[in-house]
């Protein structure tokens, strides 16, 4: 199993759409984050690395009756990332607060 596998959706008490728009507006502003794909309810979001330009894939779910949002992050190249992406989401869980 991944280490991936361990990190917790992001949790909301607000509207799903402002939650969708906050988690947006905080990965439009995020350092190397490019929005590849959205919708009102999935975010796929590539962020290029500062050293040596890596890039990862994220990817963010709303599933509104468990009012969470599932995320998916993982570097493209090599079996491990020495927790960069699961810093990186536990980042953008403390900026968006949705709670």
């Amino acid at each position: 199993a991944s280490e991936y596998a361990t990190i917790e959706p992001l949790r909301f008490t607000q509207d799903s759409a402002l939650a969708m728009n906050r988690l947006r507006d905080v990965l439009a502003g995020w350092p190397g984050a490019r929005i590849i794909d959205q919708s009102p309810d999935y975010i796929y979001v590539q962020f290029e690395t500062r050293w040596l330009r890596f890039v990862d894939d994220c990817e963010f779910l709303l599933d509104p009756a468990a009012r969470v949002i599932h995320v998916r992050s993982a570097a493209r190249i090599g079996r491990r990332d020495f927790g960069v992406n699961r810093a990186r989401v536990e980042a953008i869980r403390r900026r968006a607060d949705l709670r």
